[in-house]
């Protein structure tokens, strides 16, 4: 994998103050004011914690075991929100509960949607039992629908560049100017919300996190670009290490709870075969249950993995009668304690999961 040079292009919000040029920019803080920076997942927190390093520390809304898909805000939650400067999400998809919550924050709130980031390699969400039919290889599997053609040089940042990777078809839906709730699930309800878990998508976040909080604290705005560079080379060489981990069990099939780990399995030539649920808030059927167990005889999987948050009897269930282990994967978080180092544990303790599982199979 080549390192990859973040994109300059600014997603506008509807509290972006009118500069002298015309050009829409964050407002930032007087020179003397700490940012309050919120994140609502493990994953983006650890990421927005790396970036502020000698700065401050961003608060995490989804705290513990509790899953984005169900999860709802509490009181306490909201005064965070409408108290914080920025706040980093991943999408509505992921995080459902912010969709009705940042269409009523004041407008000294900016919520910057990750999966947004320019740059970001989008995959189409997968449908039916089983992803037998799915190239994890084929660039066709891309929903390549941002378009990053809004007026680049509008908005010139400077220390910034395209990504070789070109992207130039996809629409940034779902711009904080605009109702929430409306593009931006019309937009994305075809795609694959889990981003973070392919690294080079999470390298594309992190240029993006350090670009809005150097608009919003110019006065930190060189500690925000070192901590991004640091940060990406880290992600590198994290890539790297999980590509030679997982090495021995490329190829070999199993099938996961829900399915979230499609950007994993792409990067690192995995062979997940299908899911026991399509949506992770709802519970399977018997149905559903019965032909995911027909599938692992048929299809030979080897590995069937839950959850922390969803119920283990599942794989029990559809693992009844066959040869399939039985494993656990987090590609949330949800065991993992939060701060900085929190993106790389949930990525290694995935490949080490998988590798676990699948070595025992070999």
């Amino acid at each position: 994998m080549h390192p990859a040079p973040a994109s300059s292009f600014y997603i506008p919000h509807r509290a972006a103050v009118l500069g002298a040029a015309g050009l829409s920019v964050l407002a930032a803080l007087p020179a003397a004011a700490e940012v309050k920076v919120t994140a609502t997942i493990k994953p983006i927190h650890a990421l927005v914690s790396q970036v502020m390093e000698g700065v401050g520390t961003p608060a995490l809304l989804v705290k513990g075991a509790a899953s984005p898909h169900t999860y709802a805000l509490k009181p306490s939650d909201a005064r965070e929100l409408n108290n914080a400067n920025v706040v980093f999400r991943v999408s509505e998809a992921v995080e459902p509960f912010t969709r009705k919550i940042t269409a009523s924050l004041p407008d000294t709130v900016r919520v910057v949607t990750l999966a947004d980031a320019p740059g970001i390699d989008w995959l189409t969400i997968r449908t039916g039992d089983s992803f037998e039919a799915h190239d994890h290889g084929a660039d066709e599997a891309h929903d390549h629908s941002h378009d990053h053609d809004h007026d680049h040089d509008k908005h010139d940042h400077g220390d910034h560049s395209h990504d070789d990777h070109s992207h130039d078809a996809h629409d940034h839906a779902g711009h904080a100017d605009e109702p929430a709730g409306d593009k931006t699930s019309a937009d994305h309800k075809n795609r694959d919300g889990h981003v973070w878990l392919d690294p080079e998508n999470a390298r594309k976040m992190v240029a993006e996190i350090a670009r809005t909080l150097a608009e919003a604290d110019p006065a930190n705005a060189e500690t925000y670009k070192a901590n991004a560079a640091k940060s990406d080379a880290a992600i590198v060489a994290l890539s790297a290490d999980i590509a030679r981990e997982l090495e021995p069990v490329k190829g070999k099939p199993f099938v996961v709870f829900h399915d979230a780990y499609q950007y994993f399995e792409r990067r690192f030539g995995l062979a997940a075969l299908g899911s026991i649920t399509l949506n992770p808030e709802a519970k399977p059927s018997a149905k559903r249950l019965t032909e995911i167990r027909k599938k692992l005889g048929a299809l030979s999987a080897s590995c069937v993995f839950s959850e922390p948050q969803f119920q283990p009897k599942l794989v029990a269930v559809v693992t009844e009668g066959t040869s399939a282990r039985a494993g656990t994967l987090d590609p949330e978080g949800a065991l993992v304690e939060p701060g900085p180092q929190a993106y790389d544990t949930l990525l290694r303790n995935l490949a080490t999961g998988l590798k676990t599982c699948l070595v025992q199979g070999s």
